[in-house]
Order: structure tokens, then C-alpha cells, then sequence
């Protein structure tokens, strides 16, 4: 059975700290999902035969990193969709290292996203275009190092590729993202974009949740954590 990072666990919900290159639900490849493990996990955990309950909420795109929330109950899984559904109902931050210094250091970011499914890529503008959707988000600075820059996005909208696009529409390429820039791939085939905190009120108990994901142990993770910590 994979070995997964459990982040948060109750009778209702269960975050997982997702790896670069797991997929969270099935699509055309066929591969094994996270969810998939996820009910392997659940199974032997809690020694139950037969089906398990749980139900995908949320997705990350496959060579992103970071904090994954599934429902283990059918009433979560319907008031998580509806949260999911509002704007800022479930707040969710991600870190990206990105290979050029933003300037302004802190900015909104809106554009209109277009997807594009035969390429599987997103394309962000500034006027509104036909079949395109209001994406917005909000990114802060954090650090450098030799080479990289860190930043903090706070997302405002959800939409297919949001992050990655409207980063690259500005000059911001996130490491490893041959498709949206950056010159070259990682080593493990993943992006330097991870899920780094969700913070929502539980579905069930009504309960304050902050999960926080901690980054890929890798050298350019490691750095920023560390400089982070040290200030």
C-alpha cells in the first residue's frame, strides 16, 4: 500500500499532503488515483469490508504538491461542494518558487481564463473573451535565493490551470513548468507549486480547521523553509 502523509483525519474528513505526479481522480491515463489510496488506507486503518465511502472534493493538477481534502461521509461531501462553490468559504493559500522577483511585490491579479481541453493548457487575458471565466488571485513575496523567488498566493476563484497561467500572462514561470515557461523540467517531473494551508470551518462540527502541507523535501523547498523559519 503507498505510504501517505495523513494531515488531518476525523470521522468526516481526511487531508492528505499530496505528491508531485499523484493524480486525484481518474482520467484517461488510468493510473491509480490518490483517492484510490487514500480508500486502501481507510480500509486497513479501520479494518472495514467492502466498499468505502469517500468522496473527491477538490482537485490539484498532478504535478502539483500539497494539502488535499476528501469527504469520508456523504453530508460532508454535499456541504463541501457547496463551501467549495462560495467564494472564500474555504480559504486556500499556495506557495510557488518562480524565476523572476515579482514586481509589484504584492498584487491582485484578474484576468479571464479560456481553457483550452486539446492541449490541456489555460491561457489568461485582461479583457473578457468568449467561453472565458473571471479568474483572481492575490500574490505576496517572501524570500529569494541565488536563483529562485518565493511568493504566497492567496486564491479568490478556481478555475483549471489558474495559478500557472495567470503567473506566466505576468513573467512568472514556476520551476519545472515547461508548459507555462520555465526553460527546463524538474527531475521528478512535478512543478514547484504547492497547497500549503486550507482553512474552512468543518462541515460537520463547525469547528475552525487550519491544515497546513508541508513543501517536497528537495534542496530548493528546503532552502526557503529554513529561511522562513530563521527570520
Amino acid at each position: 500500500m503507498t505510504q501517505l502523509a495523513v494531515l488531518f483525519e476525523d470521522n468526516h474528513i481526511i487531508a492528505i499532503n499530496k505528491r508531485c505526479g499523484d493524480i486525484v481522480q481518474g482520467d484517461k491515463t488510468g493510473d491509480k488515483t490518490l483517492g484510490d489510496d487514500v480508500k486502501d488506507y481507510l480500509k486497513e486503518r479501520y479494518n472495514k469490508p467492502g466498499n468505502v465511502f469517500l468522496g473527491v472534493t477538490h482537485r490539484l493538477d498532478r504535478p502539483t504538491s500539497g494539502a488535499v481534502l476528501f469527504a469520508r461521509t456523504s453530508k460532508a461531501l454535499t456541504r463541501l461542494n457547496e463551501m467549495f462553490k462560495e467564494d472564500q468559504s474555504i480559504h486556500k493559500t499556495y506557495w510557488a518558487v518562480v524565476d523572476k522577483k515579482p514586481e509589484p511585490l504584492t498584487c491582485q491579479l484578474n484576468h479571464w481564463i479560456v481553457r483550452d481541453t486539446k492541449q490541456n493548457k489555460s491561457f489568461a487575458y485582461l479583457i473578457e473573451k468568449k467561453e472565458s471565466k473571471k479568474a483572481s488571485l492575490t500574490y505576496h513575496y517572501l524570500g529569494s535565493s541565488d536563483r529562485f523567488h518565493l511568493i504566497e498566493i492567496e486564491l479568490h476563484t478556481g478555475r483549471h490551470h489558474q495559478i500557472r497561467a495567470q503567473l506566466s500572462t505576468i513573467g512568472l514561470h514556476i520551476k519545472g513548468d515547461l508548459k507555462y515557461g520555465f526553460s527546463r523540467s524538474n527531475s521528478d517531473g512535478g512543478i514547484h507549486l504547492h497547497a500549503r494551508k486550507i482553512e474552512f470551518t468543518h462541515p460537520v462540527t463547525g469547528d475552525s480547521v487550519t491544515i497546513i502541507a508541508p513543501p517536497p523535501n528537495d534542496p530548493v523547498w528546503n532552502y526557503f523553509i529554513r529561511s522562513i523559519e530563521g527570520q
